[in-house]
């Protein structure tokens, strides 16, 4: 993975949430966001949290029961929960300032690193395998959270940079698996997702045995999902259901078959 991509997307996602949130009142710190249990507030305590860590800080510590919220469903979530815990009484001056400050202190040391410690084994949110991959996932945890906090507040955008491709990646590198295991599409199926708008995109996916990634098909998709770029990030994310965006979809050939990949798109933590 290339560094300077990763490490780029990154910084340009930081940049992106540092200047969105210094437009946001007070009212709107503490709007609900799409993502379940989470205010705008609570998402940013998350996003610096995560950094926090990631320079070698701990959260204070929290006597909550946590895994009593129907939103923290793992030991992942759980951490998650105790950095929003303990950034919960931050006002938002001192929440956007953390982040300033973070994000630069991560910047320096990821500027900084070489190439081979960069592509060193890790652990990541997706298994073991390397800090590059981690930082592939941080683009996207952190994309993910701008557009939780765009949407909350009202503020669209941002799904034609750097870190909404990014993002997009790093959802494709799931698709074999939601279709073949989580929808079963059957063997000898084939689905094409055709992502709408400024970052448009198209992916295949085969079923042959397992279901694989495919740069082309051999002939016409058994489905074809077309919808906009941020609608299929969204239901990736478990932000919205089908039924919220059933106006946004479009599904041609086996109406079945993308009905039940739509419906099980949802695979976020």
């Amino acid at each position: 993975m290339d560094k300077d991509t990763i490490v780029g997307g990154l910084a340009a996602e930081w940049m992106a949430i540092e200047g969105l949130l210094a437009g946001l009142d007070e009212a709107q710190w503490a709007a609900p966001t799409p993502c379940p249990g989470w205010s705008v507030h609570d998402v940013t305590s998350h996003i610096v949290g995560t950094e926090l860590s990631l320079c070698g800080e701990q959260p204070t510590p929290c006597l909550a029961d946590l895994r009593g919220r129907p939103h923290v469903r793992n030991d992942i979530g759980e951490l998650n929960e105790v950095w929003v815990e303990s950034l919960l009484g931050e006002p938002p001056a001192r929440m956007l300032e953390q982040l300033r400050t973070v994000t630069a202190r991560r910047l320096e040391a990821l500027t900084e690193m070489s190439d081979e410690d960069f592509n060193a084994p890790s652990w990541t949110p997706a298994g073991q395998a390397t800090y590059a991959r981690f930082m592939q996932i941080r683009v996207f945890d952190t994309w993910m959270h701008e557009q939780d906090i765009r949407d909350a507040a009202g503020q669209p955008g941002n799904e034609d940079g750097p870190g909404a491709a990014l993002s997009v990646d790093e959802i494709t590198l799931a698709l074999g698996y939601l279709v073949g295991k989580r929808a079963g599409a059957p063997d000898g199926s084939s689905v094409s997702f055709e992502l709408t708008g400024p970052l448009a995109r198209r992916m295949h996916v085969m079923v042959d045995g397992r279901a694989r990634l495919a740069g082309e098909l051999p002939g016409p998709a058994t489905a074809t999902i077309r919808l906009p770029l941020g609608t299929f990030t969204r239901l990736c994310g478990g932000r919205v259901s089908p039924d919220q965006v059933s106006n946004l979809v479009t599904i041609e050939g086996d109406q079945g078959l993308g009905g039940q990949i739509v419906g099980a798109l949802a695979y976020t933590i």
